[in-house]
């Protein structure tokens, strides 16, 4: 049964109205709390502006306003577009003259983001507005939220999930991972990044406890989730590295864990070895998706006994299988089915298409069953369009396996290298935390390998390490140890900061 968000947290708050939904810091709500806290705001919402609002910028701190905020504008039926609090005030004004935004709700927000009027949430405040009724609240074919990704252009690139793709995700991953009453999930996760939604939802949909760490906690993450008792972890795989190196995985450290959950970037075996020493009663799940394909589309469990995990080439967790309701093809450069190449997807959770038309172009393909055709416009998508995640896979044993970017193969001296290949080599040295490896240009138009990674390690025995154990075309130029590697807003690797500095580095 298709639901909006809102009736799937509206669905627990009557169920379970004294339980906790909501801990932040040192607040605490209850569902009815949170509910009438929703309610007030989109009363005071309506009131403000005569009408509920389409499209609203909420800015995304952690703080019990801000979700209950988020709760109203979906009780409204209105799309909420999350606004970083760090970003630079020139692209939340782009973001929001690209959204069509009728009202921002926060603090902070910049005053001349395009004349939008500024609303400021107080969940305490006024009296209870308006509950779910038929109407635009109900519509599951609507916006639930767009998500803004950095595009090619450099122009943010936005990216609209309805309802009616979130209900069956939902559906699928609390069945799946069982959260309920006393269960206690992470919020690692910004509100701009799709990851947060499974926080908040899987959390709300079953009648659970969203447990949202402050900035401060989030150094130390390993010590807040032991410290909240916490059930079901979700985090980039980057903050396992983090926490290993901070030395806070000691064996046994988070027994309460049921459920480890990574996404957003490869899981290696070496970081999923190291989780599994610190919460050995918990499963541990590689997940898969891009923002397109709402939130996941894959997952991959680790067997309980270390000695049974796969072991790819590139030293990376499995993908795994898609979830129900979506197909999958694997096309060559051809575009032709093929056991390795480019993931396309379709189905229930597939976006409908990019809030510019023109970004669908070449990012979905039509399959004649022998070869694909690149989607060129001048038509409405349809169901049947496979959208192209831009990801190479390998397939074998009815398992999928990340083989990295599209861009992450490349050629040097007429070699293909995988560069996901060089990088788990450099993660075996037993100094080495995370590793990554970029393809540069030289001044004489060959593609040369330089590599980075953070650790204890030094240079020349890594790069002796790496000439025993790869063909010659494989070795990077040289290998820099940096105390960290440098990571986007959303925690990920941010491989374009680290070309850049490559290149400059090299230059200099």
């Amino acid at each position: 049964m298709e639901q909006t968000l809102y009736a799937w947290f509206a669905s627990s708050a009557a169920r379970f109205p004294d339980h906790t939904a909501l801990e932040a810091g040192q607040e605490r709500m209850t569902y009815r709390e949170l509910r009438e806290a929703s309610e007030r705001i989109a009363a005071a919402l309506l009131r403000a502006r005569g009408g509920p609002p389409r499209r609203a910028g909420l800015m995304a701190e952690r703080t019990p306003a801000t979700y209950a905020a988020y709760l109203a504008v979906q009780l409204l039926g209105g799309t909420v577009v999350p606004l970083a609090p760090s970003s630079p005030a020139a692209r939340t004004e782009r973001i929001a003259a690209s959204a069509g935004l009728d009202v921002l709700i926060g603090e902070g927000l910049p005053a001349a983001a395009g004349g939008v009027p500024v609303f400021s949430p107080d969940p305490r405040a006024g009296a209870p507005g308006p509950r779910p009724a038929p109407g635009p609240a109900d519509d599951t074919a609507g916006t639930a939220y767009i998500l803004f990704t950095s595009g090619s252009t450099g122009e943010p690139k936005g990216v609209p999930v309805s309802h009616r793709n979130l209900s069956p995700y939902l559906a699928h991953v609390i069945e799946r991972y069982a959260p309920g009453p006393g269960s206690r999930l992470s919020h690692t996760f910004d509100l701009t990044f799709d990851l947060s939604v499974f926080d908040m939802f899987a959390a709300w949909g079953s009648g659970a406890t969203l447990v949202v760490p402050t900035r401060q906690e989030l150094l130390a993450p390993v010590r807040w989730a032991a410290d909240k008792g916490l059930t079901h972890w979700f985090s980039v795989p980057s903050m396992v590295s983090f926490a290993h190196r901070m030395r806070s995985l000691p064996p046994g450290r988070l027994p309460a864990l049921r459920w480890s959950l990574f996404c957003g970037e490869p899981l290696t075996l070496q970081q999923a070895g190291w989780w599994a020493a610190a919460a050995p009663g918990s499963s541990i799940a590689n997940l898969y998706g891009p923002t397109e394909l709402t939130i996941s589309c894959a997952e991959y469990v680790l067997p309980g006994d270390p000695s049974r995990w796969p072991r790819p080439a590139n030293g990376t967790v499995p993908i795994g299988a898609l979830h129900p309701g979506l197909e999958h093809l694997v096309l060559d450069d051809t575009g032709c089915p093929a056991d390795t190449g480019e993931l396309v997807v379709r189905g229930r959770q597939r976006f409908g298409g990019y809030l510019d038309a023109d970004h669908d172009i070449g990012r979905f393909v039509a399959f004649d069953g022998e070869r694909a055709v690149p989607y060129t416009g001048g038509r409405p998508l349809t169901e049947h369009d496979w959208y192209r995640t831009g990801d190479r896979v390998s397939r074998g044993d009815g398992q999928l396996v990340h083989l990295g970017r599209l861009d992450h193969q490349v050629k040097v001296r007429g070699y293909r290298v995988e560069l996901g290949e060089v990088e788990a080599c450099l993660r075996r040295h037993p100094g080495v935390t995370d590793a990554v490896v970029v393809a540069l240009p030289d001044p004489g138009g060959e593609v040369v390998l330089e590599a980075a990674c953070s650790g204890v390690a030094a240079d020349g025995d890594l790069m002796a390490a790496l000439r025993r154990e790869l063909p010659a075309y494989m070795v990077p130029r040289g290998v820099t140890v940096l105390g960290e590697l440098p990571r986007g807003g959303n925690g990920k690797l941010d491989r374009k900061a680290l070309t850049a500095m490559m290149t400059t580095g090299r230059r200099s």
